[in-house]
């Protein structure tokens, strides 16, 4: 068995990259068309802002083997359309029954978490703030305040990302507003469609 060299990596908490990383990635705001719940508030931003970039990551992967750790930097923009923050597309993992770490660095933001069955969890995290993703726990990251929302991450490398359980669902069963003060608040999504019961258990089982 080959040993692999130990690195290191500078977190930039100002631009939100780090040193050492193996790739990155960006998503635009049209990349987030069909998030928001209000569509002509979407487009209207769109036209206003242009495509901007919403949020990028910048990772070390050093392969999809089982047994090793991929971890990055991602840094979001502050910004709403119409009541909603900017917000990442959000993910379940492949191998559901793999972890994730957080750790805040810059900003003010909120982890959503929703299990298969459709209970919601929210994690404030703010800089020195470390959120711990279960298993099996769909997530997405959510920019509140009003600065760039940068957080250093770590999953292991195996675990995959399935982005299409969202979709599916039709979003997350609530959305996160604003308060219209400085804070935030929960609601029900209406167009949300729950999981059902052979979905859930295909979901909740451990994978190798």
């Amino acid at each position: 068995m080959m040993m692999r060299e130990p690195v290191s990596s500078v977190v930039d908490t100002i631009g939100g990259g780090m040193s050492g990383n193996t790739g990155r990635y960006e998503k635009r705001l049209s990349d987030l068309n069909g998030l928001y719940a209000d569509e002509a508030a979407f487009d209207a931003a769109v036209e206003k802002l242009g495509d901007v970039v919403v949020y990028d990551v910048e990772d070390f992967r050093p392969g999809t083997h089982s047994g090793d750790l991929i971890y990055g930097v991602t840094r979001m923009s502050p910004g709403k359309i119409a009541d909603e923050f900017f917000l990442t597309r959000g993910h379940i993992h492949a191998k559901a029954d793999r972890p994730e770490i957080y750790y805040g660095q810059k900003g003010l933001g909120l982890m959503q978490l929703e299990s298969p069955a459709g209970e919601t969890r929210i994690v404030e995290i703010e800089p020195q703030t470390i959120c711990y993703v279960p298993p099996f726990w769909i997530h997405r990251s959510v920019n509140i305040g009003n600065e760039d929302l940068v957080m250093v991450f770590a999953y292991p490398s195996d675990s995959g990302q399935d982005y299409g359980i969202i979709e599916s669902s039709r979003g997350m069963r609530h959305r996160v507003v604003s308060d219209g003060a400085e804070g935030w608040k929960l609601i029900e999504n209406p167009a949300y469609q729950p999981r059902g019961e052979d979905t859930v258990r295909a979901l909740m089982k451990s994978y190798t």
